[in-house]
């Protein structure tokens, strides 16, 4: 079926943002926008904020202090349905319960469009039937979710969210715990929905070398904040890496794409 090009409406940013679980916060005075119609790649060390950044960021967590913005409104003054009409989370390592198909899976994904005493509609089932289109499982609609590999699980999940027909997907680390071809296979399938479907992408990844090759903006985040943003060419220097992962590293040019490559240094202790 033919590709829509949807507007670049969404707006989203963070003022004086603090998010926390405890007395201490774990996001501390954040400012940042997030770029519209662009992938972004939010990385650094484990514990600097990154899946809470996402979880502030969605409405899933209420700041302590300060506020996230969508289009110009407090988050958390907007209903839980018109937020996910806008924004979808794709959180790490989601489950689903036994039993369930791709087919009912991918529909959970039309609950924020649903209304009371509202039967589905054929709306609903186009979106339905384009999520799976788009991620390539149109054969497999009539599967269980917990018997599919890896890859084709993330897949549906992100069909998921693509039925959600939010303008801006969040997703945090979508390729743990898969093996290199299907990281890549996701990736690639995120870059060609943030290219032909025009959304906006922000994904949280541990591989800083992935986020240098598919995404256009980089954040590197620090200590609840943001050390540096930029295209990757501006943020992953080795200066960048030393600072937020304590590492020596040297900085290369991707010999396939162009884009900065690190080569981590041997520990002189090694």
């Amino acid at each position: 079926m033919p590709l829509e090009i949807r507007p670049q409406t969404i707006d989203l940013k963070t003022s004086d943002l603090y998010l926390g679980y405890g007395p201490s916060p774990v996001i501390d005075g954040l400012n940042f926008v997030v770029p519209a119609g662009k992938m972004t790649a939010v990385i650094g060390a484990n514990g600097s904020g990154k899946s809470t950044l996402l979880r502030g960021l969605s409405r899933v967590l209420k700041p302590t202090s300060g506020s996230v913005l969508l289009n110009g409104r407090n988050i958390h003054e907007q209903s839980t349905k018109a937020v996910a009409r806008q924004v979808g989370l794709l959180p790490q390592g989601p489950t689903a319960p036994s039993g369930l198909t791709v087919m009912d899976l991918v529909r959970r994904g039309r609950y924020p469009h649903q209304r009371m005493f509202e039967q589905w509609s054929s709306e609903d089932e186009m979106a339905v039937q384009k999520a799976l289109a788009l991620t390539k499982l149109s054969d497999s609609a009539d599967d269980l979710v917990d018997h599919l590999s890896g890859g084709q699980r993330q897949r549906a999940w992100i069909a998921m969210a693509l039925s959600q027909d939010a303008h801006l997907m969040l997703l945090d680390e979508p390729t743990t715990y898969l093996d290199i071809a299907h990281q890549v296979e996701i990736l690639e399938l995120l870059k060609k929905l943030n290219i032909e479907e025009a959304r906006t992408v922000v994904m949280v990844l541990h591989d800083i070398n992935q986020g240098s090759r598919y995404a256009d903006h980089v954040v590197a985040m620090l200590n609840g904040a943001v050390a540096v943003q930029g295209a990757p060419q501006e943020v992953l220097t080795a200066s960048m890496i030393e600072r937020v992962f304590g590492l020596k590293a040297v900085v290369i040019a991707d010999p396939v794409t162009g884009t900065p490559l690190c080569v981590p240094d041997a520990p002189e202790n090694a």
